[in-house]
């Protein structure tokens, strides 16, 4: 479903990855194990150090938590422990360094292009995915918000960083930006507004200034937020959309932005080919008749997806969306 090598993941030992045919079916992507409020990787007393070194805290505190290997600090050292940072970076070398080679070969033999470079999460994001998780960062948006808002800007220029480190030198694709639990109903509009949007603006503005887009993959329904988006500087972004209806996204966003995706994945997995061209047809006339349109699944496509369906999108495409 997603290039992943969980090599990498069980080298440092990493305990929120469900490994296909290990944690999980063979036959699934990968998998985050998100521990319940009271085992969370980051507890609710943590801010502070958090704040004062984010850097810090992750290696002393976080690693030492999320991995099966790493000793906390204080704690006796083990073969295990050292073995683990030798084994890790070494496989984070070898997965990294073979991306430039498997972007050639997939131009050379199949013509698939690259789509993204780089990556980028929100700092809201990073606080309830992976430090605090969900459950925990709705609680304390209530009973410590100050410390959240403080949290999301020490991240900013981290988070910064490496979007542009891994960004394309040539500028040709956008950094690749997942949208996960930062929108309504997750969250309330006075939350995104406080919290979520104030600490993601400037990043993507920073990120334009260099001259990259930002491809916000809009994940689930984000259609409550357009208008914020719509603040950004005009071509800074394109515009994924999943679940929302592409059709109001086109209309609010779609005079700034390039607008992606919106054929289901249902669609594509248990439709008939007369039915995806019909849908097809349907978003080019929609979305597409002034430019500005990308052809894509509304999310990744999975192996339930019948190959023919792939066809008819791909070929009637090439047909019908001809300017």
């Amino acid at each position: 479903m997603v290039y992943v090598w969980t090599g990498l993941t069980q080298a440092i030992g990493l305990k929120y990855y469900g490994v296909p045919g290990i944690d999980v079916p063979p036959n699934t992507g990968f998998q985050y194990k998100e521990p319940p409020p009271e085992k969370s990787f980051m507890r609710p007393d943590e801010y502070d150090p958090l704040i004062e070194n984010p850097t810090g805290y992750l290696f002393n505190i976080w690693l030492p938590r999320v991995s099966a290997e790493v000793s906390p600090i204080g704690e006796p050292t083990s073969y295990r422990n050292n073995l683990s940072f030798l084994k890790g970076g070494m496989a984070m070398m070898k997965y990294f360094t073979a991306f430039g080679t498997q972007n050639a070969l997939l131009r050379s033999e199949s013509g698939t292009v690259s789509a993204i470079s780089g990556i980028l999460k929100a700092p809201f994001d990073i606080l309830a995915d992976k430090l605090r998780g969900y459950i925990g960062l709705t609680m304390d948006l209530f009973e410590r918000p100050d410390k959240v808002l403080a949290a999301c800007e020490a991240l900013m220029p981290h988070l910064t960083h490496i979007a542009l480190s891994g960004a394309d030198p040539d500028k040709n694709v956008p950094v690749g930006f997942w949208m996960h639990r930062g929108c309504v109903p997750f969250i309330s509009h006075e939350h995104f507004n406080k919290f979520y949007w104030p600490t993601l603006k400037p990043i993507i503005q920073q990120i334009w200034a260099h001259g990259h887009q930002v491809l916000f993959y809009a994940e689930g329904d984000w259609n409550a937020h357009l208008r914020s988006f719509a603040e950004l500087p005009d071509q800074a972004i394109v515009y994924h959309v999943d679940k929302a209806d592409i059709f109001e996204a086109h209309r609010t966003i779609g005079n700034k932005f390039c607008i992606s995706g919106g054929i289901p994945n249902v669609l594509l997995g248990f439709g008939t080919p007369d039915e995806v061209r019909d849908y097809c047809r349907k978003v080019i006339d929609g979305v597409a008749k002034d430019g500005g349109y990308i052809m894509d699944a509304s999310a990744i496509i999975q192996n339930d997806a019948k190959v023919e369906n792939i066809q008819a999108m791909t070929d009637f495409t090439r047909e019908y969306g001809v300017y």
